[in-house]
């Protein structure tokens, strides 16, 4: 016992250094010039026709997506907060930031003085419209680009300062930029085309689905705004954004003609060539134009002088203010997500297979990863970067191999809490035998996007921590096994992942799971699990999403167990209204560490969940352990599988 007392006590000792470096490191950025910048350029002619005394800041790029490429980290520059999600606004006297629950402490200790953080879902918290409008003088002018804001986030703010008596204007040339003297180049790296082995059906074919719905709805055009779309419809992928195999590229597709606008000299490949049989004589519905990427909207500006009286231009609501004010109000098609975001989110065969492949890989090298941990913690060498290096070195000998899907979130102890943490030099905390270590990673491959999360204790959790990580496997079991009728929504299974935590007064401020593209964006609309109450569409067999319920005790340890999950049909004793019913079939197949759990809190359905999920990792990441020569990562998974009995 003294022997763990010393040990705790160094640990101690070690870890509150390496909280002074966590605060010292997240020295929030000076903002203080670029402000009185930005400002400047609020009040000149050569950027505003009139004086704005507002400027919104979205998260987003043009194609409104949620990870951007460094040259439209915009948000991130002006403020210093570089989480994924916020809205930073300022006005003559103020600077005020809009993010959510992940990122209240990050946001928090990132951003100077100069900063109000406001805080999403707190009761308190007012909208960016009520407070434009309590800080604003009479008549003010709100400016924003109008290619980075969505637009229905323009109609609704606008909407809310028209009837105070202010105004939203579109500011052509975007501010940030103009006061942003080291912006990087925006990407333009090479392409990779995927054959069907990988995508289990042609662009051809997917074009001509496309206009199968385009002439449902009457409309004559559609425009892909949004990267992951662009990437899908022509079974292409790229790498301009860190993580999502993606490129900057729109598309618009008439009816018997495609124009992809892109730039750079990728098209000259000539893999990419024959793929999209640029260089053939295809038939003139499948003959591709290609146009430079910044000729889009001038291109979209002369499709819509040209429309006949009765003609429709068919794109997302969620896509930018000045691409839909472009299109005449009568001539529009809106809808929330689009036939291609549809589409994309029910996997095909060749598609469910390839995921189900990739994490088996994604096993093995976790596996691996969480063997090497055990045999190396208690040595003290460990630190979360290291080990984060260690996740993505094993996975990048898997076959296949891409990329990471995401930044890995390796915390230990109180940086856990932080549920986006990212370590860096001066955060990286040291893994002990004392603390919660939370990892939440994922990869690339070529047949598909992984992301999981494990929670692990390698010395003896208090029996505290064991409490709250079994109320979060209750919660991940509830959602797992839940059977549900078709046509649901993924919102009203929220409540199953938290019911357990609540009965002891506990929670997350997350949502529970998000849907996941096969080797496309981790995050992929339009199905999830969440509280917030967004437009999602029913699940669906076929449908990827994850199960990730969580709990965070700030300045201690964060929980989440997180496996990605397969929408699939369920038996049921009856059939009510021959609706049909779904479940989730689990695709990750990684041990839950059963040494946290307390056997007592758990029903005897959830044992027998725990041990039927493990003998299914056993017995398909065990073969591929053995068959990759991995016998000691073997030996541990069979180790962490053991059956588990409910303690009586």
């Amino acid at each position: 016992d003294e022997e763990r007392d010393q040990s705790w006590q160094r640990d101690w000792l070690r870890n509150a250094v390496a909280t002074q470096l966590l605060l010292k490191n997240m020295a929030p950025k000076v903002t203080t010039e670029l402000l009185a910048q930005l400002r400047k350029a609020m009040r000149n002619s050569k950027y505003v026709q009139e004086s704005i005394q507002a400027y919104i800041v979205p998260s987003g790029d043009a194609h409104q997506s949620e990870y951007i490429a460094p040259c439209d980290c915009r948000r991130a520059f002006i403020s210093g907060f570089d989480g994924s999600a916020g809205t930073a606004i300022v006005t003559e006297q103020h600077a005020a930031l809009w993010t959510d629950g992940r990122y209240f402490l990050q946001a928090a200790q990132q951003m100077d003085s100069n900063w109000t953080l406001m805080k999403i879902g707190i009761k308190t918290t007012p909208t960016q419209e009520d407070w434009l409008v309590s800080v604003l003088p009479e008549g003010s002018k709100v400016g924003v680009d109008p290619l980075i804001i969505a637009a229905d986030q323009w109609k609704t703010i606008s909407k809310a300062l028209k009837s105070a008596g202010h105004c939203l204007v579109p500011v052509e040339e975007n501010l940030i930029d103009a006061v942003w003297t080291d912006r990087p180049q925006r990407p333009c790296r090479p392409l990779m085309p995927l054959g069907l082995s990988y995508t289990g059906i042609s662009w051809q074919k997917k074009v001509a689905a496309l206009r199968a719905k385009m002439a449902e709805r009457k409309a004559s055009w559609f425009i892909v705004t949004a990267l992951d779309e662009v990437a899908w419809l022509f079974n292409l992928r790229g790498s301009d954004v860190e993580y999502n195999p993606v490129f900057f590229a729109y598309a618009i597709v008439g009816m018997d003609t495609i124009r992809l606008f892109i730039s750079g000299d990728r098209m000259t490949d000539s893999n990419i060539k024959l793929h999209l049989q640029l260089n053939s004589d295809p038939p003139a519905e499948e003959k591709i134009q290609v146009e430079p990427y910044n000729c889009m909207l001038a291109t979209l500006q002369t499709i819509c002088a040209g429309l006949a009286p009765k003609e429709k231009v068919w794109i997302s609501e969620k896509a930018s203010h000045a691409l839909i004010n472009t299109i005449p109000k009568a001539h529009r098609v809106l809808t929330p997500y689009t036939p291609i975001c549809l589409a994309k989110a029910v996997k095909n065969t060749t598609e469910t297979e390839g995921m189900k492949r990739a994490h088996v890989k994604d096993a093995v090298a976790l596996c691996e990863l969480f063997n090497w941990l055990e045999k190396e913690v208690p040595k003290g060498t460990v630190t979360e970067l290291i080990a984060s290096d260690k996740a993505q070195e094993f996975r990048s000998q898997q076959e296949d191999f891409v990329d990471l899907s995401f930044a890995t979130i390796s915390g230990t102890g109180p940086n856990g809490a932080i549920i986006h943490y990212k370590p860096t030099p001066e955060t990286n905390r040291m893994l002990s035998v004392n603390e919660i270590f939370l990892l939440d990673s994922g990869a690339q491959y070529k047949d598909g996007t992984t992301d999981v999360t494990r929670t692990m204790h390698f010395g003896t959790p208090s029996a505290y921590e064991k409490e709250c990580y079994t109320h979060v496997l209750k919660g991940h079991i509830a959602v797992s096994s839940a059977v549900f009728p078709n046509g649901t929504k993924g919102h009203l299974l929220d409540s199953f992942a938290r019911s357990a935590l609540w009965e002891s007064g506990l929670d997350y401020l997350h949502g529970t799971g998000h849907g996941v593209g096969a080797f496309l964006n981790v995050h992929e609309d339009p199905c999830g699990i969440s509280y917030k109450t967004f437009a999602d569409e029913p699940l669906e067999a076929g449908m990827i999403i994850s199960d990730e319920p969580g709990y965070y005790e700030d300045g201690s340890f964060g929980i989440r167990i997180e496996n990605v999950v397969l929408v699939v049909r369920a038996e049921t004793k009856y059939n009510f209204k021959d609706r049909g019913s779904l479940t989730f079939d689990p695709i990750t197949l990684v041990p839950i560490q059963t040494k946290i759990i307390n056997f007592a809190l758990l029903t005897q359905k959830e044992c027998e969940w725990v041990n039927s999920y493990h003998l299914k990792c056993r017995e398909v990441v065990g073969p591929e352990l053995e068959k990759q020569g991995r016998l000691e990562a073997l030996q541990w998974l069979i180790r962490e599988t053991e059956p588990i009995a409910k303690a009586h």
